[in-house]
């Protein structure tokens, strides 16, 4: 079982939360790794899965796992976007311009072109984008796609990277699960497009009851086949292990993370987002899952609208109530 290091999957790696008939060996990986691996060689039985890797390979009728609706990773992803600041002062300003992604697939990419199209006009076919390694050069596409002809995808030159790219002026943005490395975090032209993403974020969920998920959780279909009540017991574990983690979280006597003012900041996502703003399961999550199957679909992911209701277990969409 690979996952990465969170608090919400760290009881089931170290056994304060069981899975009910299962003696896993767990294995905490960067997403990284974790989904090279998953999808090129089939490395794990139950294996944390990018969502839009996912719903490619779910489209094109070939994906070896069987998902279950635990969302482990969700982000509002207002900062993965920069850009240069000295050109781009508008999300509008991206129209035309040259932006950096490691991987067209990506899902923080994915909801990163949704939230500028949705909001702001702002299509992928009114930019080039130059995909290339945010820190090292000649990152490849995990999954073959085939996008739209009005999509324009340049290479970095061999040799280069995005991070570099962008602190030099070749590219005018980078979107990017994870925040440009060497100097241009620093540089004075280079900063988040939102000002205050954290208020842009907010501002979005308010409007959409949209918490964009990032990943779920995978099953390899063979395993499936053969013990058709995984999937379910799985997902009870995962529920489980996330609420030993808010149980942490709320336990004030101690700060769990190293971060000053947990406790307001638990108590302002409640206010926001309701007492299960995390949530696992389909019918809390539905309109993210319809908004995030839609855009998947019209940036030339999957070869076909998926279904909300194909993406997940049977067994997963409803469980026991006493």
């Amino acid at each position: 079982m690979a996952v990465g290091d969170y608090d919400r999957t760290r009881p089931l790696v170290d056994g304060r939360v069981q899975i009910d008939g299962v003696d896993p060996v767990g294995l905490q990986l960067v997403p990284e790794e974790m989904f090279f691996r998953a999808f090129r060689h089939e490395a794990f039985d139950v294996s944390e899965l990018s969502f839009s890797s996912y719903c490619v390979k779910l489209a094109q009728g070939d994906c070896p796992y069987v998902a279950i609706p635990a969302f482990v990773s969700r982000a509002f992803r207002h900062t993965s976007i920069w850009v240069r600041r000295d050109r781009v002062k508008t999300p509008q300003d991206l129209k035309g311009r040259r932006v950096g992604i490691p991987e067209w697939q990506l899902t923080a990419i994915v909801w990163a072109r949704a939230l500028l199209a949705d909001d702001f006009g702002v299509m992928p076919s009114d930019v080039t984008w130059v995909r290339g390694g945010i820190d090292e050069p000649g990152r490849p596409e995990k999954i073959a796609l085939q996008l739209p002809p009005d999509i324009r995808i340049e290479t970095a030159p061999e040799g280069d990277t995005l991070s570099a790219m962008l602190e030099r002026g070749d590219i005018d943005g980078f979107i990017a699960p994870r925040p440009p490395s060497r100097g241009a975090p620093k540089h004075p032209d280079i900063g988040w497009l939102f000002p205050d993403p954290t208020a842009a974020a907010k501002d979005f969920w308010r409007r959409t009851s949209i918490f964009p998920v990032m990943h779920v959780v995978g099953v390899r279909r063979t395993l499936v086949e053969r013990h058709p009540w995984l999937p379910g017991t799985l997902m009870k574990a995962f529920e489980r292990a996330k609420a030993v983690a808010l149980e942490q979280l709320s336990d004030t006597s101690a700060t769990k993370v190293t971060l000053p003012f947990v406790e307001e900041q638990l108590a302002g996502a409640r206010a926001l987002m309701g007492p299960d703003f995390w949530s696992y399961g389909v019918p809390a999550n539905r309109p993210t899952l319809e908004a995030f199957v839609r855009h998947h679909h019209a940036q030339g992911l999957s070869k076909r609208l998926l279904s909300v209701d194909e993406l997940f277990h049977p067994s997963t969409y409803e469980a026991m109530r006493i």
